[in-house]
């Protein structure tokens, strides 16, 4: 059994190391773009070495800040398995800069026994840090992890997410199945729904109680309404929804009353709804239409209005 208390049992003494000027302004290049916290910082902090703000215990500056981390991570008050897997993520960082063919942190992981869930983690967690984020996710989705930093998963590939493509945070979700704790992340999750699928977004909000429930539809109700295309395909799957009666109230309300007036599109939207529920027919406030040529002149109206 590898002794990893001793650093050169852990580390390698000679070759080419990852701590030294460029590699450290490498990785806080990566921690600003993710508002000043890593993943590993997360990791450290619950070990108990990461109360100082990010960036004090990683990276290391050089073989002296590397012995150190190293000497806090051996007498550090957790498992054996905790230790071994930030050793595990330090050595990815030096298995990054020797190449394809270096497996420095599998050598570690293989001579110490380390669990192959806590490898899982800690690689799909190093991806993560590295905005490497299809391979972390090859990782991180892997049903034999707990869904364990899942809140800052969320956020992290929604906020990061681009051209309003949201099939990573989304895949995430739907594979791990987390029961997110905080308000932030659930937002975040649902507005990624939200302009993906409005027909998956209302059954999402259908899984909160109250007054959680109402606030996301009316989120839902907002993503339709702000999009450049509202009386398109988006508009028309909202209006057609299949909504209970709780639902349509709060959406009238929304749109003729709350948030959701100050938009250009909420009054053809909310005439669309009505044609589609059978609450208005004919002349009523339609200037005499049938509903079909309501419907037309509905649309036509959040067309006009962008």
């Amino acid at each position: 059994m590898l002794d990893f208390s001793q650093f050169t049992a852990a580390f390698p003494t000679d070759g080419p190391k990852p701590y030294d000027q460029n590699g450290v302004r490498e990785i806080e290049t990566f921690r600003k773009t993710f508002d000043g916290v890593l993943f590993i910082d997360r990791v450290l902090k619950a070990l108990g070495l990461g109360e100082a703000p990010a960036g004090k215990a990683y990276p290391p500056r050089g073989d002296s800040g590397l012995r150190a981390l190293h000497r806090q991570i051996c007498e550090s008050n957790v498992s054996a398995h905790a230790k071994l897997s930030v050793l595990y993520y330090l050595l990815l960082d030096y298995d990054e800069l020797r190449g394809a063919r270096s497996s420095l942190a599998d050598s570690l992981a293989e001579e110490s026994d380390l669990p192959q869930n806590y490898q899982i983690l800690m690689r799909g967690l190093w991806h993560m840090d590295r905005k490497e984020f299809k391979f972390a996710l090859e990782h991180l989705a892997h049903p034999s992890l707990p869904s364990e930093f899942a809140d800052d998963i969320i956020t992290v590939l929604v906020r990061h997410a681009k051209s309003d493509d949201y099939s990573l945070p989304l895949a995430y979700y739907h594979t791990t199945q987390p029961v997110l704790q905080t308000s932030s992340a659930l937002e975040l999750l649902f507005g990624a729904v939200a302009r993906t699928s409005v027909t998956e977004a209302l059954y999402l909000s259908r899984t909160h109680p109250a007054p959680a429930r109402q606030q996301l539809f009316e989120r839902l109700v907002a993503a339709v309404l702000e999009h450049p295309q509202a009386a398109g395909p988006r508009g028309k799957e909202l209006v057609g929804l299949p909504l209970t009666g709780a639902e349509e109230e709060w959406f009238q309300d929304f749109v003729a009353v709350g948030e959701g007036r100050k938009s250009k599109n909420a009054k053809a939207v909310a005439q669309m709804r009505r044609l589609v529920t059978g609450r208005q027919r004919g002349p009523v406030g339609l200037g005499g239409q049938g509903p079909a040529a309501a419907a037309a002149a509905a649309a036509a109206a959040v067309r006009a209005g962008r």
